[in-house]
């Protein structure tokens, strides 16, 4: 039930559109990038959030949600509570085909529920995202498709990325499906684009800062259109 959010202490409005970022350094630059005059939203427990003014005159939360599918569901439903509407997901994932290349972004079409808090939400099959902004994503991206979200970035079961090839799974990551089941569960729109951080998390090769930088940018940049198209 709707209640006073008990995580998420706002200082600032919540905007009925809103990015979601885990990490809050990329919610502190993409503000800073997105945004003008943007006002601290939240950083209690280290979840930086910040709203802003962008180039269409109307508000933009940009709130980070931390790392995996219990403290996303945490904020998520905290600024549900608050009165969100539409947000998208802006976060890495790691690469599970040939073809994806660092730096590249993925525009969700679905997310496999490998995770725990999205199947202690009642998922069983792929979810997925709301369809007029993964088509405006889908345009900008540099690929689209499903990707499986996981509890573990350090999984020592060598056989599981298979199983999400197996699925039909490009990428893995920790948080959409978990993202789209809450969304789902309270009618807010959402979506989820993501840039190739890992080619595989805990054992290939990492994007550098610089490249993650301007892929952070770039992801901001594609996903706060997609909004403004609304």
């Amino acid at each position: 039930m709707p209640g006073q959010p008990r995580h998420v202490h706002p200082t600032a409005p919540l905007a009925p559109r809103a990015l979601l970022p885990g990490d809050p350094g990329r919610a502190l630059l993409l503000a800073q990038e997105l945004t003008d005059d943007p006002r601290m939203f939240n950083h209690n427990r280290g979840l930086w959030g910040y709203t802003g003014t962008t180039s269409d005159g109307e508000p933009l939360t940009i709130m980070s949600h931390g790392m995996g599918g219990p403290s996303a569901a945490i904020v998520l439903e905290e600024l549900c509570d608050l009165g969100l509407e539409v947000v998208v997901r802006v976060g890495t994932c790691g690469a599970l085909v040939d073809g994806l290349v660092l730096g590249d972004l993925i525009a969700v079409t679905a997310a496999i529920p490998a995770d725990g808090a999205s199947t202690a939400l009642g998922a069983r099959a792929p979810l997925v995202p709301d369809a007029r902004l993964t088509e405006r994503l889908t345009a900008a991206a540099d690929h689209a498709g499903t990707v499986a979200s996981a509890d573990l970035f350090y999984d020592p079961d060598p056989a599981r990325p298979e199983t999400w090839r197996a699925a039909g799974a490009i990428a893995v990551e920790m948080e959409a499906a978990t993202v789209f089941a809450v969304a789902a569960r309270r009618g807010v729109r959402a979506a989820c684009l993501l840039a190739v951080s890992d080619e595989l998390p805990g054992a290939g090769e990492r994007i550098d800062a610089e490249h993650l930088e301007a892929a952070s940018k770039r992801l901001g940049g594609e996903a706060l259109a997609a909004l403004l198209a609304d």
